[in-house]
């Protein structure tokens, strides 16, 4: 059986895509600095739409003009991420209260209680110092750490869980190699987004009609060119540094296509068809949502779908590790009935 909190640590989850795709769509409609303030917008808990409230608006920050849609943009991201936070936050104290009962965990939840706090910072950070590249890169990392620990969490909540076959330490230490060649992979697509770089390249697999155009990795990857102050909104790089990210991007693209090929391939050899099979799903979608990003100009609903797939794909990593790394031990204390027991197979998703 599930263990007590495992429905709010699913809903959670869920909540915690959500946000993600949300924050993904503020980014690429351009809406990053819908409202100059934080936590507000203008100095209004919601965008202001009176006549008397928007020249009020005006006069709070002329520098910065009211965009309606963009405004709105950004507060409903802020909406649903301050729900998740308080979420996250009652998970921490049901955490704290159930410490004594056996096989509840407390780590986690503190954990995920201090980076949605850090997250919180990096989101007032993108706006104060406008789209800073470094900030808002942090501040995706941030949203997919939350999500992956999140799930963590359910997975750990979620009740019995079959020990696996075969799962010996090289196919668990190449399949955390794997995660973190993903995490590298998703931090080189938020340096793409953070520097509007997505299309530097607008055709493929060529990038301007070249396998190797000219680039300036100088500039595209040196932390310390980008200062503080500029309005970053649509990027400050010239056109050689941004293609140099978006080639970065490719490349990284296809080292973790191979690498996670190969770990599918070893989940095979040792039975685990299943966990696979999602593997190589998760993968073959995010690579053509990529490609199509490229090909079709970045049009708004492939290009939030891929920062979806990236979730997934990690997702998939953090599923795949957790189960290869469960001791056997906890897999026997954990047995139920086999009348109730999970009906997903080899995956052992969480159950509702």
């Amino acid at each position: 059986m599930a263990r007590p909190g495992y429905r709010l640590a699913l809903i959670a989850t869920l909540l915690a895509v959500v946000v993600v795709l949300l924050g993904a769509y503020t980014r690429l409609t351009h809406a990053g600095l819908g409202c100059p303030d934080w936590p507000g917008c203008y100095g209004f808990l919601a965008v202001p739409m009176s006549e008397q409230a928007q020249g009020l608006a005006a006069l709070r920050f002329p520098e910065a003009p009211l965009e309606v849609q963009k405004g709105w943009n950004e507060m409903i991201h802020r909406y649903f991420a301050g729900a998740l936070g308080l979420m996250i936050l009652a998970l921490a104290v049901q955490a704290v209260r159930r410490r004594s009962q056996s096989g509840q965990p407390l780590k986690l939840p503190l954990l995920l209680l201090a980076v949605v706090i850090a997250q919180a910072l990096f989101g007032m950070w993108t706006v104060t110092l406008q789209l800073w590249p470094q900030v808002v890169t942090a501040h995706l990392l941030g949203g997919f750490s939350t999500l992956s620990l999140l799930f963590l969490l359910c997975l750990r909540l979620s009740g019995a869980i079959a020990p696996l076959p075969g799962a010996d330490g090289r196919l668990r230490t190449f399949a955390a190699l794997a995660m973190l060649a993903v995490i590298g992979q998703i931090t080189l697509g938020g340096w793409v987004s953070s520097n509007y770089a997505a299309v530097a390249c607008t055709d493929f697999p060529t990038c301007h009609g070249e396998w190797w155009p000219r680039m300036d990795f100088a500039n595209a990857f040196n932390l310390a060119h980008h200062d503080i102050g500029p309005n970053y909104l649509g990027g400050l790089l010239y056109g050689e540094a941004r293609t140099a990210i978006h080639v970065s991007h490719r490349i990284g693209a296809l080292c973790v296509t191979l690498i996670l090929l190969l770990l599918a391939a070893m989940l095979m050899r040792r039975g685990l068809g299943r966990l696979a099979g999602l593997l190589i799903a998760a993968l073959a979608l995010q690579v053509g949502l990529g490609i199509s990003n490229v090909l079709f100009n970045l049009p708004l609903v492939v290009a939030v779908a891929h920062n979806g797939g990236g979730a997934a794909l990690l997702l998939v990593l953090v599923l795949v590790n957790y189960r290869l790394r469960l001791p056997a031990g906890v897999a026997q204390r954990d047995e139920v009935p086999a009348s109730i027991s999970n009906t997903t197979g080899q995956l052992d998703l969480p159950r509702a």
